[in-house]
C-alpha cells in the first residue's frame, strides 16, 4: 500500500517524473526501492530515496517495489514531482534473508537451500539455548554442542565445526576450540535464524564449509518495542529407576527482557538473559548471566551514513557431564558428580563470553554502499579460581564490503582480517592469522539469475607453514587457497522456483584440534601439529513450489545433493608413540603401551554424502485459522572413501562404510495453529540407529571398558529415535499471552552420541509480554 502525494508549483513546469520515496511510519527515506514505468523506464531509489526519469509518453503507469513493503502502482498523467510513502504490509507472507547473498533478498530467489526459523518458534518452544533452536530444523542435527548438516559433521569431542555461527554477519566461532558457544548468542536479540545448506565459504571463509547459521538482530523501531518472557519448569523421573539420581526434582527457570527505541539521529537496543538450570544428570548444572545489544547513530536524516556498536557479554557457572558410569546409571557421570575427587569426569567451568562490534555504513555519490565491520570477541575457559585459568582466546576480526547494485546485478566485494591470540595451559600459547579477499557478482536477465563468486584465503598458524598454500604446478604455490562458487536460480512460473548451486569450501585446523593434550575417564587425547586443512565442495537441485490460499503462504522444497570432503579431521583411535620411545607392558615403564593408545586428530577421512531432501514450511491465515508450520525429511547416504584396513578396523560395525556417528534418515516437523486466543502446537523429532561409533567404546581395549555398558545398550536402542513435544497457549491480552509446553511427552529415552541420554519429559510454564 502507499499514499502519494503530488507537489505541484504554480511557476514551476516539470520535464521528468521525480519522485521521493519514504517510509509511512519514520518517513526515512527507501534506499533501493525498484521502480518500472509502463514505458520501459527504469530507476531505483537513491540514499536519499529519489528517483527520477523522463517519460516517453503519458499517461504513465509506475510500479514501485521493495522487500519488506506493499508494492504499489500509481498512474501518471504529466511531468510532476511527488511523493510516495510506502507502508509495511498488515500480514507479511515475504520471506526476506539476508546471509546468502549478504544483502536483502526473497528466499525464492536464492539458489542454495536455506531453513528460516522466525522469533515466533524460539519464544514460543521455551528454547534456551541455540543449538536447541537450530535442532528443530529441518536437515540439521545437534549433537552434545556440535551441529551437523545433511551429515555433514560428526562428533568431534568439542573441536572444531564444519558449520560457521555468524551474528550480524560476523563469525563467532571460538578462536581457541573453533566451536560455537550456543548458549551465549543473544537469542532475545534476533529477528529471525537463517540456515544455509551447503559451501559457503566464499562470501564466509574457513568454517562454512557444511553451512551457516546466521542470526540477525532486531532493528529497533521509532514507536519503541518492549518484550519480556519467563518460564520456569522442572524434570519429571525417567522410565528406568537407574536413572532416577535425585531426591529433590530438578528445575530450570529463564528469563529474557529486551527493549529497542529508534530517534530521527539515535538509537537503541538492550536485553537481558539469566538462565539457571539444575540438570537431568548429576553434576551437569549451568548458570549464566547476559546482557545485549546496539547503539546505532545517524548524523544526518535518512539512510546515507550509519554507525553504531554492538556489545553481548555473559558470564557462566556451569559443571559438564562427559562419560556415564554405567548404561544402568546414565544420568550418574564416571567417578562421581564432586569434581573434587580424583576420578570424577565431571568437570566445572567459570567462563566469560564477550564481544564488542563497531560498525560504519555509508552510501557514496554513486549509491554504491560501503560497510565497515569489527569485532573483538573474547571466550575464556576457566575454574573455580580463575576465568582464565584454562584458556584466555581473543579474535580480533575486520571485514570491510563494497556493494554496487544495479537494475539487473548486484556486485558485491571486499577483504577480511582476523587474528586469533590464545594463551592457555592447555592448548599452550598460539598466534594465527586469516586474511581474505572475496567478490560475488549476480545478474539477473528476466526471470533467470546468475551468481558466481571467487574468494582467496590465507591462513598461517604461529611458525608454520602456510595452511592456505595452493600449489599452481609441482614446483611453484602461492599462499592464497581460491575458492569458487556458482548458482542459478529461474522463476519457471510465479509459484514455482528452480536452482542449482555448487560451492567449494575449506576449514583450517584449530588449536585444540592440533594442541589439545588431555585424558578424561582414561581416555588420552594427544595433539597433532602436522595435521591439514579439510577441503571439500557442495552441489545442489532444488525446486520450491509456493502456495498460496487468501494470508496463507506455503512452500514446499524439493533438494538433490551431493557434498564431497578430502582430508576431513577426525579423532581416530591408535597408537601414537614417538620414535623415541620402546613399547613396553610394563606400567611402571615410560612405553607402558596404554601411555601411547588414544586418540588424535587425523585427516583419516575422505567422504561423499549424497541425499534427498523435501521440507514444506507455511505461515498466514486460512479463514478463522492462523497457521505456522516447519516439516521436513532428509535422506541421506554418508560414505567413507578411506580404504585403509587400519583405518576401517576403528569402525564398531565394519561391514559397512558408512561414516561413523551418522544417520540415514532424519525428520523434523514443528505445526501451530490459533484459532482467536487460543494456540496449539506440536513438534516432532526422528533419526534413524547410528549404525557407526569408534569401536573402542564399545569392545574396549585391553580388558579396560571406557563406556560401561555401552555395546549392550546399542543392541537394546537401535532403532533410532522417536520424540514428541506439544505446547498449548492462551492470550491474555494482545500483549499478554501465557504458555505451557510439555517435552518429550512419550518419556522416550534416546541419546544424541553414544552415552548421551537425553532429557526425560519435561513441563515448562511461560509467559511472555510485549509491547
Amino acid at each position: 500500500m502507499a499514499i502519494i502525494v503530488f507537489v505541484c508549483a504554480s511557476k514551476k513546469a516539470y520535464s521528468q517524473t521525480e519522485a521521493h520515496v519514504l517510509d509511512f511510519n519514520t518517513k526515512e527515506p527507501i534506499v533501493g526501492a525498484k521502480v518500472i514505468s509502463s514505458d520501459g523506464n527504469k530507476a531505483i531509489t537513491d540514499f536519499d530515496g529519489y528517483f527520477e526519469f523522463k517519460n516517453q509518453s503519458y499517461p504513465a503507469e509506475i510500479v514501485i517495489s521493495m522487500l519488506e513493503y506493499v508494492s504499489d502502482t500509481i498512474r501518471v498523467l504529466s511531468p510532476q514531482k511527488l511523493t510516495v510513502l510506502l507502508k509495511e504490509p498488515i500480514t507479511d507472507l515475504e520471506t526476506v534473508v539476508v546471509s546468502a547473498g549478504r544483502r536483502k533478498q526473497s528466499i525464492e530467489e536464492v539458489p542454495i537451500s536455506m531453513e528460516i526459523i522466525k522469533a515466533e518458534l524460539i519464544d514460543n518452544k521455551g528454547f534456551a539455548n541455540l543449538e536447541q533452536v537450530v535442532d528443530q530444523s529441518p536437515g540439521v542435527y545437534a549433537m552434545d554442542g556440535q551441529v551437523s548438516i545433511r551429515g555433514g559433521g560428526g562428533y568431534a569431542y568439542g573441536a572444531g565445526s564444519r558449520v560457521l555461527l555468524l551474528w550480524n554477519g560476523i563469525p563467532m566461532v571460538s578462536p581457541d576450540v573453533g566451536d560455537a558457544k550456543w548458549n551465549s548468542i543473544p537469542m532475545e536479540q534476533a529477528s529471525q535464524i537463517e540456515i544455509i545448506k551447503g559451501a559457503s565459504s566464499v562470501l564466509y571463509g574457513s568454517g562454512a564449509l557444511n553451512g551457516t547459521i546466521s542470526l540477525q538482530e532486531r532493528i529497533p523501531k521509532t514507536k519503541g518495542e518492549l518484550r519480556l518472557k519467563f518460564q520456569s519448569g522442572f524434570y519429571g523421573k525417567p522410565n528406568r529407576p537407574g536413572l532416577l539420581w535425585w531426591d529433590k526434582t530438578p528445575t530450570f527457570h529463564l528469563l529474557d527482557a529486551y527493549y529497542g527505541k529508534m530517534n530521527e539521529k539515535w538509537g537503541g537496543t538492550i536485553a537481558v538473559n539469566g538462565f539457571s538450570n539444575d540438570g537431568y544428570k548429576d553434576g551437569e548444572t549451568e548458570q549464566r548471566g547476559r546482557v545485549s545489544g546496539t547503539l546505532y547513530f545517524k548524523p544526518w536524516k535518512g539512510n546515507r551514513v550509519k554507525t553504531g556498536i554492538g556489545y553481548n557479554f555473559q558470564y557462566e557457572d556451569m559443571g559438564a557431564f562427559i562419560l556415564w558410569q554405567s548404561d544402568s546409571l546414565g544420568y550418574t557421570p564416571l567417578g562421581g558428580s564432586d569434581p573434587d575427587v580424583a576420578g570424577s569426569t565431571i568437570t566445572n567451568f567459570r567462563s566469560i563470553r564477550l564481544n564488542v562490534d563497531p560498525y560504519l555504513m555509508f552510501y557514496d555519490k554513486n549509491k554504491n554502499r560501503h560497510m565497515l565491520k569489527t569485532r573483538y570477541y573474547l571466550v575464556t575457559t576457566g575454574n573455580l579460581t580463575s576465568v582464565y585459568a584454562s584458556s584466555k582466546a581473543e579474535m580480533f576480526y575486520g571485514d570491510y564490503q563494497f556493494q554496487k547494485k544495479g537494475e539487473t546485478s548486484n556486485l558485491t566485494a571486499g577483504i577480511t582480517s582476523s587474528i586469533n591470540r590464545i594463551v592457555s595451559p592447555v592448548f599452550q600459547d598460539h598466534l594465527s592469522s586469516n586474511l581474505a579477499f572475496y567478490g560475488q557478482y549476480e545478474k539477473k536477465w528476466n526471470k533467470f539469475d546468475l551468481t558466481a563468486g571467487l574468494r582467496f584465503e590465507y591462513f598461517k598458524q604461529d611458525t608454520l607453514d602456510y595452511d592456505s598454500r595452493f600449489f599452481l604446478s609441482d614446483s611453484f604455490s602461492i599462499p592464497f587457497y581460491p575458492i569458487i562458487r556458482t548458482g542459478v536460480h529461474y522463476e519457471l512460473t510465479r509459484s514455482t522456483h528452480l536452482r542449482a548451486s555448487i560451492g567449494q569450501g575449506i576449514r583450517f585446523p584449530s588449536v585444540a584440534e592440533r594442541f589439545v593434550a588431555t585424558s578424561v575417564g582414561g581416555v588420552i587425547i594427544f595433539p597433532n601439529p602436522e595435521v591439514k586443512p579439510e577441503i571439500g565442495w557442495a552441489g545442489e537441485l532444488g525446486i520450491k513450489q509456493v502456495f498460496r490460499i487468501g494470508d496463507w503462504k506455503g512452500s514446499l522444497d524439493l533438494a538433490g545433493f551431493v557434498n564431497q570432503y578430502s582430508n576431513m579431521m577426525e579423532f581416530t583411535f591408535g597408537l601414537y608413540k614417538p620414535d623415541s620411545i620402546q613399547l613396553s607392558t610394563n606400567p611402571n615403564d615410560i612405553g607402558y603401551i596404554n601411555n601411547w593408545i588414544g586418540f588424535q586428530s587425523q585427516n583419516a577421512e575422505q567422504a561423499r554424502i549424497t541425499g534427498l531432501e523435501v521440507s514444506f514450511n507455511s505461515e498466514g491465515k486460512i479463514k478463522e485459522f492462523e497457521i505456522l508450520s516447519l516439516l521436513g525429511y532428509t535422506y541421506m547416504n554418508p560414505i567413507s572413501l578411506n580404504n585403509n584396513p587400519t583405518y576401517q578396523e576403528t569402525f564398531s560395525d565394519t561391514s559397512t562404510q558408512m561414516l561413523k556417528y551418522r544417520f540415514r534418515h532424519l525428520a523434523k516437523a514443528d505445526i501451530q495453529v490459533k484459532w482467536r486466543r487460543y494456540a496449539i502446537g506440536f513438534s516432532t523429532r526422528y533419526n534413524s540407529f547410528m549404525t557407526n561409533i569408534d569401536a573402542v567404546f564399545e569392545n574396549g581395549l585391553f580388558g579396560e571398558v571406557f563406556l560401561e555398558g555401552l555395546k549392550e545398550y546399542r543392541k537394546r536402542y537401535n532403532k533410532g529415535a522417536l520424540v514428541f513435544d506439544m505446547r498449548a497457549i492462551f492470550e491474555i491480552t494482545k500483549s499478554l499471552k501465557i504458555n505451557f509446553v510439555v517435552n518429550n511427552i512419550f518419556n522416550e529415552e534416546y541419546c544424541s552420541r553414544p552415552a548421551d541420554i537425553q532429557p526425560p519429559r519435561n513441563f515448562l510454564l511461560q509467559l511472555q509480554y510485549n509491547l
